[in-house]
């Protein structure tokens, strides 16, 4: 028998409405079945772990990443596949981030949650729990069809460090604006295998350090040289430089100058495009051309959570500057598609 580990972190799909007061409360995982009685006709074998306690995927932090990676290295051994239930609002973050800590992947870690409770008669969480489930257990030749780390959401499953939540309203919360969807759910499972991950005979290794020195510049037109000055004088290793479309940037003198000074002190300064669609291309355009020659690091097209993520591994590897900006500009679990300028 198929055996699959769930992990429930909180959200709203473990959520049901009291009668009494109409707030939404969590209710007891290990009794599964009673509220989805569909799994019964899985032929699975369901072990519940429940984070106690339960957390608002707002409130989501890298010790609760970790506690993820060390308990999926701990049971690795005894189940086919994890699926991670959580709040939808960060669950892009945690997905990039166990993509990077879970080196050597062989089985799916599927994550998925809802926009509405799993009681109320709508509801999304019943939907995207079994076929959570269902991709989670999937085998082809006796190996799994999606070993990486993934989001599953109104029919659609992403790679996990592809992914952002666009909408906050509607049932398909998440896309993937620059990598395919790696299955879709209709009357049939059809996977993509062409964009899944598909790794060597290797083991899992779990890294569990990750560094919390990572700092954020988002530009704007008017940005003043206060505002930059400040963000690339703070306490820490790295910042993430969010750019106009292809990795631009004003070329005033006081900035390029900010930028190098950053640079020279040590300060790793990663270029990300605010656009969802696309790449940064260091030195394409002249407004680009004085970042690559001062050391600025591309991060091609990196989603946001990527980055963030990322950096937060490599910098917590204890690397060098020189190694972390090498792998930043490396594809390591299938997070960018990385051109040739």
């Amino acid at each position: 028998m198929t055996n699959i580990l769930i992990i429930y972190t909180g959200g709203t799909i473990g959520m049901i409405t009291n009668p009494g007061t109409g707030a939404l409360m969590p209710f007891n995982f290990e009794q599964i079945t009673e509220n989805v009685p569909e799994l019964r006709r899985l032929d699975y074998k369901l072990t519940v772990h429940s984070f106690d306690p339960l957390i608002d995927s707002s409130n989501m932090d890298p010790e609760v990443w970790i506690g993820i990676a060390r308990l999926i290295e701990k049971e690795y051994g005894h189940f086919d596949g994890f699926v991670i239930l959580h709040g939808s609002d960060t669950m892009a973050f945690t997905a990039s981030a166990l993509s990077f800590m879970l080196e050597g992947l062989q089985k799916p870690v599927v994550l998925t949650g809802s926009q509405l409770p799993i009681n109320q008669i709508r509801t999304d969480a019943k939907e995207n729990l079994i076929t959570a489930l269902e991709i989670a257990a999937a085998k082809q030749e006796g190996k799994a069809i999606v070993p990486e780390v993934c989001i599953y959401f109104d029919y659609q499953l992403f790679r996990g460090n592809r992914t952002i939540k666009y909408n906050s309203t509607n049932f398909d919360a998440f896309r993937s604006p620059n990598y395919p969807k790696l299955a879709e759910a209709g009357v049939y499972l059809k996977y993509n295998d062409k964009v899944i991950l598909q790794h060597g005979l290797t083991k899992l290794t779990v890294h569990t350090n990750l560094s919390r020195s990572v700092g954020v510049l988002k530009l704007y037109p008017g940005i003043n040289n206060n505002i930059v000055e400040a963000v690339l004088s703070t306490d820490c290793s790295a910042v993430i430089m969010e750019t106009f479309g292809a990795g631009n940037t004003s070329t005033q003198a006081w900035f390029i100058r900010l930028l190098k000074n950053a640079i020279d002190s040590g300060k790793i300064i990663l270029d990300i495009s605010q656009c969802k669609v696309g790449s940064v291309e260091l030195g394409r355009y002249e407004t680009s051309k004085q970042l690559k020659e001062i050391g600025v690091t591309s991060g091609f097209d990196l989603t946001f959570e990527a980055a963030v993520t990322k950096l937060m591994f490599l910098l917590g590897s204890g690397k060098s500057e020189k190694e972390v900006m090498e792998l930043l500009e490396t594809d390591l679990r299938g997070e960018i598609t990385k051109l040739i300028i």
